[in-house]
């Protein structure tokens, strides 16, 4: 059972909605409890398991291609020609309107969908009493471990004279898709980098530069045909700073 200080905030932890400061402190807690880290590995599993289940209801494409040719369908003979020559260019800009809303709603849910999912593993990661499987603070370690893991090689930087400590890594998945997951501590903050090939629709074409996903900044870009996730509850100005790091080390 939870900690009766902390019970209450599990919740908004998971769905991020707890603030920078308040999310730290229960970070930390929660390295330190055991308790407190099963339910929040309980409460990423089952947010996990209900956005599965809730993608087996999407609209397909026949439902879309169906109200499509409805709007489509050619007006009547009784209507007059100037109805005839008014038809075709409304009912054209009504479709582009429908096809532009349609992809832009998909696209924006797509990157919510994918912000969201590295969230809820760098979540489970904090909470699990085994953040990583191999666990070094040499990068000279940690790089080699990788190799015949996952399908692409990467380099990671020097980081004396840094703030940052490379606590190890581990092999992760998004969309069935495997990559590396790699956690660095910074003034007593956990940050997640994620490393995946930039292909499929999950990570393709998603803008570069910080976001806010749940109560965690982001910063993702690519970079020799890999895509990079650095997200954590660490000061904007952190993450920025091992995102540069990174970059220097390709």
């Amino acid at each position: 059972m939870a900690c009766e200080q902390w019970r209450n905030g599990l919740d908004a932890y998971v769905d991020g909605e707890l603030d920078p400061a308040q999310a730290g402190a229960l970070g930390r807690h929660l390295r330190e409890c055991a308790a407190c880290a099963n339910d929040v590995l309980e409460r990423v599993q089952m947010k996990r398991s209900v956005h599965a289940a809730g993608k087996r209801y999407a609209a397909n494409a026949e439902l879309r291609n169906r109200i499509q040719k409805t709007i489509s369908a050619k007006p009547r003979r009784e209507a007059g020609w100037l109805w005839k020559i008014l038809a075709v260019p409304a009912l054209s800009l009504l479709i582009l309107s429908v096809a532009v809303g349609f992809y832009a709603r998909h696209e924006a849910d797509r990157r919510q969908r994918v912000y969201s999912e590295l969230a809820d593993l760098h979540v489970a990661a904090l909470a699990s009493s085994a953040q990583v499987d191999v666990v070094s603070t040499d990068r000279h370690t940690v790089k080699p471990w990788f190799q015949g893991k996952i399908p692409f090689t990467f380099n990671l930087p020097e980081l004396q004279g840094s703030p940052f400590t490379l606590l190890g890594g581990r092999v992760t998945y998004l969309a069935q898709t495997p990559g590396a997951h790699l956690i660095y501590q910074v003034r007593k903050h956990e940050v997640s980098v994620f490393i995946f090939q930039d292909r499929g629709e999950e990570t393709a074409s998603l803008p570069s530069g910080p976001v806010h996903a749940q109560s965690f900044t982001v910063q993702n870009w690519t970079q020799n045909g890999l895509r990079y996730f650095v997200i954590g509850d660490a000061g904007a100005e952190d993450i920025e700073a091992l995102r540069n790091l990174l970059q220097r080390a390709q």
